[in-house]
């Protein structure tokens, strides 16, 4: 279950430097190339709502084959969105990039449905925000290790000189696609509890009923909205005047601070949130910044006994200076974690303040500060996840394979909420563009907005409105419509 959390978590921000190449090889604008997270978020909204349905009628479909088998059915689709990127890279056509992105993301899709239930019933409700966070974690680590391999591949290994851009894309998905099928054979023949469940179908509305499902169904939309809005415009943030024009190998690599932000906070949640004693959970908590924090400033040395060329990047990236920003972000997440006070809904209403208040420090300031802002954000999304989920599912009994659909099927926030950023950087960066050059054309405008990258710092707007209502959530939604003596600790399924 560890390695499976990981690959999705690696290949899902690899769609971030494909947003910044297809960007370059099919010169599109930035509302188009933001289409590869509408092309892959929007299966996971597709393939929930065609889970739901089906558990209307026949019943929950994991509840009948168990999760392992829906795990193999998700690694077996994934495997085959992979291998499609060859063939588009052969006829060099952004469509068919996108329908590949769909299929890979159908069986992210299954893998979602089956793995993030599965994991919250291993143990009692009161901890499941803490198993959760464990696994995500490690999906995490993914994240962190993919748009530095990601990019590095994609940009240098791979893109041979003369080629078409989109050409560097096709031997990593290949690989990536023998990986899927590898791992689809190991679960065949791996030991895991099945946790079939022949329970009566219950017909209706099921988890649509329970309205602090339903707003945990937003919130999910809300949260992956901006996480992945975030994620998808930071390489072509660096890249723009404020922050002044960072390669996009470089950005890439920067990304590792966004996404690892991610694995750890998640890693603090699973203790902070866990079963443990006290003075061992707090002292868990704060070695994970602490250790964290010690990897960022030796990994110019690691890297310098693998590959020169990286040592060379890591010592600028790791550079005392960035570590002393970091660490100070670190120090922040460290409070807030104390402030939270082991609370899934407390947590969620503190981190989105923190959020917002970075992403306006983002937009109104430039060069280090801006781009710290921005890339500390990743610490404080950690706990969102897993934290709206549990509080979402809590109670449901036999529905919760339902409810998982449907929180799942609210990923496509992921899809909707990057093209709508997109929309509003174009549209702000043209506005730039025709006051800076009032009698140029509709084409030299659009290459003033990509040279000068207007439009994208302005544009993270678009994420403030959407963790603001993820801090609702946290401050009201997860209780609305349910008992008040029904504390959060219990097995509420037995009240």
């Amino acid at each position: 279950m560890t390695v499976l959390f990981f690959m999705w978590g690696f290949m899902t921000v690899l769609n971030d430097p494909l947003i910044a190449r297809f960007k370059e090889a099919f010169a599109l604008s930035n509302f188009q190339a933001m289409l590869v997270q509408l092309a892959f978020f929007g299966a996971y909204f597709i393939g929930s709502i065609l889970y739901y349905l089906i558990s209307m009628v026949f019943g929950d479909p994991i509840n009948r084959i168990g999760y392992k088998n829906g795990v193999i059915i998700g690694l077996f689709l994934a495997a085959a969105g992979c291998a499609l990127f060859y063939p588009a890279a052969v006829v060099m056509s952004y469509p068919f990039f996108l329908v590949a992105l769909f299929v890979l993301g159908l069986g992210f899709t299954m893998l979602q449905i089956a793995a993030n239930p599965y994991v919250t019933i291993l143990g009692p409700e009161r901890t499941a925000s803490s198993r959760l966070n464990l696994s995500q974690a490690f999906n995490s680590l993914g994240t962190t290790i993919g748009p530095i391999l990601g990019g590095y591949l994609i940009f240098q290994v791979c893109a041979r000189s003369g080629a078409p851009g989109a050409d560097s894309v096709k031997v990593p998905y290949l690989v990536f696609a023998g990986l899927f099928v590898v791992l689809a054979v190991v679960f065949a023949f791996a030991r895991l509890p099945g946790f079939t469940n022949k329970d009566p179908i219950r017909r209706g509305l099921g988890a649509l009923n329970h309205p602090h499902t339903v707003l945990g169904m937003l919130a999910i939309f809300m949260y992956v909205g901006g996480e992945v809005t975030i994620g998808s415009a930071i390489i072509l943030f660096l890249g723009s005047d404020p922050l002044g024009h960072m390669p996009h190998e470089t950005a890439s690599q920067y990304l590792a601070f966004y996404w690892g932000g991610l694995m750890i906070g998640r890693f603090m949640g699973a203790f902070a949130l866990s079963g443990l004693a006290r003075r061992l959970k707090l002292t868990l908590v704060v070695m994970v910044p602490a250790a964290a924090f010690a990897l960022i400033l030796a990994l110019p040395r690691i890297a310098g006994g693998l590959h020169l060329d990286w040592a060379q990047s890591a010592a600028g990236i790791c550079s005392v200076a960035n570590c002393g920003r970091y660490g100070v972000l670190l120090v922040i997440l460290l409070i807030a974690f104390f402030l939270g006070e082991a609370s899934p809904q407390r947590m969620l209403a503190l981190f989105s303040g923190l959020i917002i208040v970075l992403l306006i420090t983002g937009i109104t300031s430039a060069g280090e500060t801006a781009k710290w802002a921005i890339l500390g954000i990743g610490l404080f999304d950690s706990v969102m996840w897993s934290n709206i989920f549990s509080l979402a599912i809590e109670g449901l009994g036999s529905m919760k394979g339902q409810a998982s659909s449907l929180l799942v099927m609210a990923i496509l926030g992921g899809a909707v909420l990057p093209p709508v950023q997109g929309k509003v950087a174009d549209l702000i960066g043209m506005h730039t563009a025709k006051l800076a050059a009032p009698g140029a054309s509709a084409a030299e405008l659009q290459q003033l907005v990509a040279a000068h990258g207007w439009g994208i710092q302005t544009s993270f707007l678009v994420p403030i409105v959407a963790f603001a209502y993820v801090g609702f959530y946290g401050w009201y939604g997860y209780r609305a419509g349910r008992k008040p003596l029904m504390a959060r600790g219990g097995d509420e399924s037995s009240r």
